[in-house]
């Protein structure tokens, strides 16, 4: 059974999602590593520079899943 059209598009959000969530994660936690490896180095190290990655906007969101559909659309 295929899915309509309106369940097509919320499981692309759904995937969507999943991926930019996965990918700020890993930024997320690399940065973190990398910042304690700094005050290891370096304990005079000002940590309040590091920049985090912002989290994925519903724009971010909906561009993914455009792309995924895209995707999905090519023969």
């Amino acid at each position: 059974m295929s899915a309509t059209p309106y369940e097509l598009r919320a499981q692309l959000l759904k995937q969507a999602e999943g991926i930019l969530m996965m990918r700020h994660q890993n930024v997320f936690e690399r940065t973190r590593e990398n910042m304690h490896i700094q005050l290891q180095k370096d304990p005079q190290y000002d940590h309040t520079t590091v920049q985090y990655p912002e989290m994925p906007t519903t724009e971010d969101i909906i561009a993914e899943a455009e792309k995924l559909y895209r995707f999905v659309q090519t023969k």
